[in-house]
């Protein structure tokens, strides 16, 4: 498949995506020692909502739309919070027309002593990035391939943080590559928090690379655990668009699973397509 990231932000995947990530930043957050974020494939930054290639998809209409409208019951609503508050911040008068990508919902739960590393090659984009985080100092944007660039960043000084892959999926072999570079950088680093973005359309794909991703991080001289998220809105077909999204999260904050079994059925209702979506979430087997 090919994931343009401009036709699908905001949508359910991206909402799973960054709820996710938020919960990370804020536990990495409880302690003062800082930490640092390194974006694989971090995109453009911000997506405008009301231009020609979010418009022809409309996607973000059944998914950070419907989430901002959603409502929590009392123990998932502070959970979702930050979240939503970030979104919202990026819009003025309520009025929807903007969506941020992951380097900016990182970069608002920076505090002075943390930092962020992007990765971005299309040249566009990578304007748009850097112009969309103002040249900050604390996040850095380089022009390199995210899998060229994992290997390079980590272990970061700060010893302390999170790395999301999350490419595009515009080759065949993808899979295969992110099993072969989490490998890679996971025996560099086997102490920071992973989050490996995928699109589940084949189960026997997305099986191999938990099972390929849950033996690397357990072989580890500091083994770790490896949670497996799925969230479909519809039922997934080969041929369609996609209605799966996957999460492996590798070393997560020890009360994530518990916050995320809060968090995903109330958003079960709100982001399903003809019916409610439907979630698994479960520790991944070697």
């Amino acid at each position: 498949m090919n994931y343009r990231h401009a036709f699908h932000a905001g949508n359910f995947a991206d909402v799973i995506k960054h709820i996710v990530l938020v919960r990370i930043l804020t536990h990495l957050q409880e302690k003062p020692a800082p930490f640092r974020v390194i974006d694989s494939h971090a995109g453009a930054g911000l997506y405008d909502l009301t231009g020609d290639e979010a418009t022809r998809s409309g996607e973000w209409t059944t998914g950070i739309a419907r989430a901002l409208q959603a409502r929590f019951t009392e123990s998932s609503a502070p959970l979702v919070a930050p979240y939503l508050d970030i979104v919202r911040s990026f819009n003025a008068l309520r009025e929807l027309k903007a969506y941020p990508g992951s380097p900016l919902i990182a970069r608002a739960l920076l505090r002075p002593q943390d930092s962020m590393v992007c990765c971005e090659v299309e040249p566009q984009a990578r304007k748009k990035l850097i112009s969309a985080l103002r040249r900050d100092e604390q996040a850095r944007v380089v022009d390199i391939d995210g899998w060229v660039g994992l290997p390079a960043y980590v272990p970061p000084k700060e010893r302390r943080g999170v790395v999301l892959i999350d490419p595009p999926y515009e080759d065949k072999n993808e899979f295969a590559r992110m099993a072969a570079v989490f490998e890679q950088v996971y025996a560099k680093w086997a102490t920071g928090i992973y989050m490996l973005w995928y699109p589940a359309k084949s189960r026997r794909a997305t099986d191999e690379l938990a099972q390929h991703v849950a033996a690397t991080a357990a072989a580890s001289a500091t083994p770790g655990r490896c949670l497996r998220l799925e969230f479909s809105v519809a039922p997934q077909t080969a041929d369609g668009p996609l209605t799966s999204t996957g999460l492996l999260i590798v070393n997560p904050p020890w009360k994530l699973a518990a916050e995320l079994k809060e968090i995903l059925p109330q958003l079960e209702k709100p982001l399903g397509l003809g019916g409610a979506g439907r979630f698994r979430l479960e520790t991944a087997k070697p």
